[in-house]
């Protein structure tokens, strides 16, 4: 029988699979070219001079490396026994931060260390996955268990409420990648897209009149439970039922009450109270689908009549131009539009096989803002066109593909969950970051994985692959050594 020692002993690349770590020294790599691109000045006489952006970033990049060969080193079994600490650690710094942290871009969020600025929450991205993966690796959880959904969906809500309150909602939207595990691990699939509908709806709640946003997470709500439960009539019934509940409740009122309460507020009573008595039934009753499907439609409307509060007085004029201008609303080509525009110009501009390095016009005149962060993308389709950015989706395909084939070849739950949890969060971030340069996704400030500028998200984003990378290692080793 083999020990643990055995599994853990021989070199440090034994069992390491080595194709994911090329691909990510190739996205690291292409990354720092960018950077070097995208902020060098013909000014600056000396190439070595720290005023380069590409210098620091080559400096995270030599600590990223040995930060990665650290993780290699650290036996596997410590990344499932200090899970929780580590979580229960990063929900307190994220707290800290409210206190101490720093303000940037109009989010608390930030430590400043001398000229250096650390984001705690690209830390706490890795502490919530590992914590999510302990807790769906447990003997007695259950996905169809509605108790262990609860504690799975507060695992990953504590962090995100958090970052909502340090006003950097975009970073912690990433968290809700994690239903991708949820889906993996048995949801039905389902209920899954009520989440992503919802999700959806949230968007356009700032735009549609809260009645269309009440008929419609109805029609979400009840016609996803129909397609779990397979029972078409008496869905469609119930949903009836509720409208002409409505309607009577409304004309009842305009007779007694003229005027008080409009079709809009009687559907709301109406609903809530319908949802709220089958919501209870199903707890009881132990239906998982249906008892997350109506909570997340209750937690919806009570959330609808704070719309309007919360896109006047809580977002910020710029966020508010963001998400008009991404719904078409506002048309500002010199303001919210300006950013993705000009990236937009950017990309274009390269064409098939791009410009070349150093020989883009749009970054090099400044054109594009943030082009070495958040749009370091558009640095990458101006200089090499449309089949050097189709080389780097290539690779993070492959990247995450990689990822999920680890995820399946685990012999424990928790290293497959976590392999997951990782493919999720850097699907995410792609997504959405290449999404926003291109005018498909609203500007959020999510960095590319491993190409963006900044110390602490390529570190972070390194402990996070390299982690899934040694537990993949042990699994191998004990593999060939059996």
């Amino acid at each position: 029988m083999t020990t643990r020692r055995s599994v853990n002993s021989g070199s440090l690349l034994e069992g390491v699979d080595l194709g994911a770590v090329l691909l990510y020294l190739l996205i690291v790599l292409i990354g720092w070219v960018s950077i070097t691109a995208a902020s060098y000045n013909e000014e600056i006489t000396s190439l070595f001079s720290f005023s380069h952006f590409y210098i620091k970033q080559a400096i995270w990049v030599g600590l990223a490396l040995i930060v990665a060969l650290f993780v290699l080193l650290i036996d596997s079994q410590y990344y499932h026994r200090y899970a929780y600490p580590l979580y229960l650690a990063g929900l307190g710094v994220l707290l800290l931060t409210l206190v101490a942290g720093s303000t940037k871009n109009g989010a608390k969020a930030w430590f400043e260390l001398g000229s250096f600025a650390i984001q705690p929450i690209e830390f706490v991205k890795i502490a919530t996955a590992l914590a999510l993966a302990r807790l769906m690796s447990e003997y007695s959880f259950s996905i169809t268990k509605v108790g262990d959904i609860i504690k799975s969906g507060l695992i990953i809500c504590a962090p995100l409420l958090i970052v909502i309150l340090q006003n950097d909602t975009g970073s912690g939207i990433v968290l809700g990648s994690f239903l991708m595990v949820f889906y993996r691990e048995g949801l039905n699939k389902w209920l899954c897209i009520p989440v992503l509908l919802v999700a959806t709806l949230f968007i356009l709640s700032f735009v549609l009149p809260p009645l269309t946003m009440l008929v419609l997470l109805l029609l979400v709500c009840v016609l996803s439970e129909m397609m779990i439960t397979r029972q078409m009539r008496s869905r469609l019934s119930f949903l009836a039922a509720i409208f002409l509940t409505a309607f009577v409740v409304q004309a009842l009122c305009s007779l007694f009450w003229p005027g008080k309460i409009d079709f809009y507020m009687a559907l709301l009573m109406v609903s809530s109270v319908a949802a709220l008595g089958v919501a209870i039934y199903a707890f009881r009753a132990k239906l998982a689908a249906t008892f997350i499907t109506l909570a997340l439609f209750v937690g919806s409307i009570i959330f609808l009549p704070t719309t309007n509060y919360l896109f006047n007085s809580v977002l910020k004029s710029h966020q508010q131009d963001r998400i008009l201008s991404f719904l078409g609303v506002l048309d500002d080509p010199r303001g919210a539009d300006f950013n993705v525009r000009q990236a937009k110009i950017a990309i274009g501009s390269g064409g098939l096989f791009g410009k070349g390095f150093l020989e883009s016009t749009q970054i090099k005149n400044g054109f594009v803002p943030e082009k070495h962060t958040d749009f370091i993308f558009c640095t990458l389709g101006e200089e090499w066109g449309f089949v050097g950015t189709s080389f780097v989706l290539a690779l993070f395909c492959l990247l995450i593909l990689k990822l999920m084939r680890m995820g399946e070849r685990q012999e424990e739950p928790f290293g497959r969950i976590y392999c997951y949890c990782v493919a999720s969060i850097l699907m995410f971030h792609v997504l959405v970051n290449i999404g926003m340069t291109i005018g498909l996704m609203p500007v959020m400030g999510i960095p590319l994985p491993f190409m963006s500028y900044g110390g602490s998200s390529l570190i972070a984003f390194t402990i996070l692959l390299f982690i899934a990378i040694r537990l993949d290692a042990s699994t191998r080793r004990f593999s060939f050594n059996k």
